[in-house]
């Protein structure tokens, strides 16, 4: 059968998600606990590889297996043998046609941010920061210029694998709370799909534009100069959490977990 399980996780301690020969990946973890469930190697996919350090409130693998088990059997067992920072959210058998990479429709990201005067403490690793003040207002701006079907290159980092660097974003919202150079800020993106690296340079280029280095407009320079080096460099992985992606309807997949309210 096929099972599709949530997993959430504090990226700080591993080395991304992707299995690597160090065994300190997101992956590796996962596929341990369910070889230890199952008495058997279980490989998994997911929906969107994380780098170094970024986080995963609803990262959807799949995976096919012969152990047969209810589905709240699955989230117990495994997490009975993941560490403290990952655990399965929610477990679903689902048809063999169900794909986690190949049916998502979106997928979801947001970067959280401290602007302040005081680096970050409590919330070390899982907030980026800046020290200067940030305008709102040029910050929409220049994100509505990246909203729709663009080529992202400029964004895109050297070890990139997709394909192509088209791709279409839905969605940039940029929330705050607190006080002026002392508040929260919450940057969410949503598109059909993302280039390595293609957030954190984003984000780059948005405080650049948000502290009054650049012009709004200068984003659309650096989306026709198709050139990494146009950009701004890239922006500390630690703000940075995979939200998961979406489906249709008709899979019955959960769209967000108990840690999108626990999100400031």
């Amino acid at each position: 059968m096929r099972i599709a399980l949530g997993i959430s996780y504090n990226g700080t301690a591993y080395e991304g998600w992707q299995s690597q020969l160090s065994r300190l990946t997101i992956q590796d973890k996962l596929e341990a606990a369910l070889a230890k469930f199952t008495q058997s190697k279980i490989s998994t996919l997911c929906a969107g590889r994380t780098d170094s350090g970024v986080h995963g409130l609803m990262q959807v693998v799949h995976f096919d297996t012969d152990t047969d088990r209810e589905a709240n059997s699955w989230v117990r067992g495994v997490n009975a043998s993941l560490p403290t920072d990952i655990a399965v959210q929610w477990a679903k058998i689902v048809p063999s046609t169900f794909h986690c990479r190949a049916s998502a429709l979106t997928r979801r990201y947001a970067y959280v941010l401290l602007e302040s005067a005081v680096r970050p403490s409590v919330e070390a690793n899982r907030v980026g920061w800046v020290y200067r003040p940030l305008d709102e207002a040029r910050m929409k701006s220049a994100a509505a210029l990246l909203v729709g079907e663009h080529d992202f290159s400029s964004f895109r980092a050297a070890a990139c694998q997709a394909l192509s660097p088209i791709k279409t974003m839905k969605r940039i919202d940029i929330l705050c709370r607190g006080e002026p150079q002392q508040r929260y800020w919450r940057f969410e993106f949503e598109a059909n799909a993302f280039l390595h690296h293609m957030i954190r340079n984003i984000m780059g280029c948005l405080l650049m534009v948000g502290d009054g280095r650049q012009s709004p407009k200068w984003i659309l320079d650096v989306l026709a100069k198709r050139d990494r080096d146009a950009a701004a460099p890239t922006f500390s992985p630690d703000g940075l959490y995979f939200l998961g992606p979406t489906y249709s309807p008709e899979w019955g997949i959960p769209d967000r977990t108990a840690a999108f309210d626990w999100l400031p």
